[in-house]
């Protein structure tokens, strides 16, 4: 994958106050491929090698543990088949962000990127950062159970945030040039180990696929708590849409990047379960961390253990980097738009990129990483994020009606497919909501973001 060197046009319609006429804006450097992965790279991170041991613990069989991979893969599907309409017909920086303010006015929008700011973002940058430093730990010889392991990888993941935004802060085209060099390493050791897997293992041991479901062990319950968990492997499907305002030809690259790119990641997720279980049984699934890690193991020994710890470090850190490539925009489109203050929209004027909210994000990531844990990190960002892509999504209800709407891409089996997405959301939710287990941190979650009420009246809603 490479990125065109011609001089790219600079974004259309949209320039932070104070920067009018030759001033500098966005330019529109990342073409069909590029955005493709960003797509990806933001997608495929910690998820598909850390989770499945969890997930598996709250399910019964091979049939649930694929059916709520499947249910995860259906869910980011409709909701990217329904942000290639949005982001074609609006593309602007901020994705989401702009979606939900034109859909559902300023205070949704500002609780979003409130959300963003508060939450969202930073736990994202956190639990990536975190994985990445846990693995090179590994490789470095360093054990989990001796310290100072923990404070190490504390600090190794702060470094990391640190050195993607160096990269991010210079330019968009060397920030999606590293996004594209490690799509490309980190599918590519994917799609090896299921091969290996399926080439090696299945003639071996023959799967372990059966019995499909033990008898009524299986609950609603526990499948749903399984699929947010797996939303944080699937997660990455919007964040194209945040550098919308950065990308060639917008409205026909845009769908056809978002489409291609998250049927790749669900492929290669099916793939990488059927592939874990041609070599391991449920139950070892359940009790192995690192999964793809002993996969490999059982293949080809140790090196395959270092090699697995490889894919998994550029794995993550290029996910860090699509974070860090994408996010910052949504605080650039906020300030653009008076929700947030009006420096955070500067343009750096020799590297052409959002320069403060790059700096803003990554402050707050390096705080979020020193002082939680990856899965207090991950349970944050799902829980405050997939409201908002409801509210994203269900914005197509409305800007559907307006006269000027003429998106390049159509949603297919409108309006099943968006509705479907929203009543997914509202499940996930309720269930954490009354499962005891999770009752209470969702809570929390939610009540930093109501918080997000008074702060817009007694700031940006006063100041109108």
């Amino acid at each position: 994958m490479a990125i065109s060197t011609s001089n790219p046009e600079p974004v259309a319609g949209r320039r932070p106050d104070g920067e009018a006429g030759g001033a500098p804006a966005l330019k529109r450097q990342l073409g069909l491929w590029s955005a493709v992965a960003v797509l990806i790279g933001s997608t495929i991170g910690s998820g598909i090698f850390r989770s499945p041991a969890g997930i598996a613990d709250k399910l019964p069989g091979p049939l649930p543990l694929m059916a709520v991979w499947v249910a995860g893969g259906l869910f980011a599907l409709c909701g990217a088949l329904t942000l290639a309409e949005l982001t074609g017909a609006l593309p602007e920086t901020g994705g989401a962000y702009v979606f939900i303010r034109e859909g559902w006015g300023r205070l949704p929008a500002f609780l979003f990127g409130w959300a963003e700011l508060t939450l969202i973002r930073a736990a994202s940058l956190g639990a990536i950062s975190t994985t990445f430093a846990e693995y090179l730990m590994r490789v470095l010889g360093y054990e989990p159970s001796v310290e100072p392991y923990n404070t190490y990888v504390h600090y190794v993941a702060a470094v990391a945030i640190l050195l993607t935004a160096t990269f991010n802060y210079v330019g968009v085209r060397w920030g999606s040039l590293v996004q594209n060099l490690t799509t490309l390493a980190k599918y590519g050791g994917l799609t090896f180990i299921v091969v290996l897997a399926l080439a090696i293992g299945l003639p071996r041991t023959g799967g372990h696929y059966t019995p499909a479901v033990p008898a009524g062990s299986f609950h609603i319950a526990a499948f749903g708590l399984a699929l947010v968990s797996v939303l944080w492997a699937f997660d990455g499907w919007a964040d194209l849409s945040f550098v919308a305002g950065e990308v060639r030809e917008p409205r026909w690259t845009l769908p056809r990047a978002i489409l291609i790119g998250t049927l790749a990641v669900i492929a290669i997720y099916l793939l990488a379960n059927v592939a874990y279980m041609a070599v391991l049984p449920v139950d070892e699934i359940r009790r192995s961390r690192l999964v793809a890690a002993e996969v490999a193991q059982r293949l080809i020994g140790a090196p395959g253990v270092i090699f697995v710890a490889a894919t998994v470090m550029l794995s993550t850190f290029g996910t860090l980097n699509g974070t860090l490539l994408t996010a910052p925009r949504i605080f650039f489109a906020m300030a653009d738009d008076g929700l947030f203050f009006r420096k955070v929209a500067a343009v750096h004027p020799r590297y052409h990129t959002p320069y403060v909210s790059i700096l803003l994000t990554t402050g707050l990531g390096v705080v979020f990483v020193l002082l939680r844990t990856f899965e207090q990190l991950a349970d944050t960002f799902v829980t405050a994020i997939v409201p908002f892509y409801a509210l994203a999504v269900a914005s197509i209800f409305v800007l559907r009606k307006r006269m000027d709407y003429d998106p390049p891409f159509r949603t297919p089996l409108y309006p099943v497919v968006p509705a479907l997405f929203i009543l997914a959301t509202l499940f996930l939710l309720g269930n954490a909501i009354l499962d005891p287990t999770s009752r209470w941190p969702t809570l929390a979650v939610l009540g930093v973001i109501v918080l997000g009420v008074p702060v817009y009246y007694f700031t940006v809603g006063r100041s109108r």
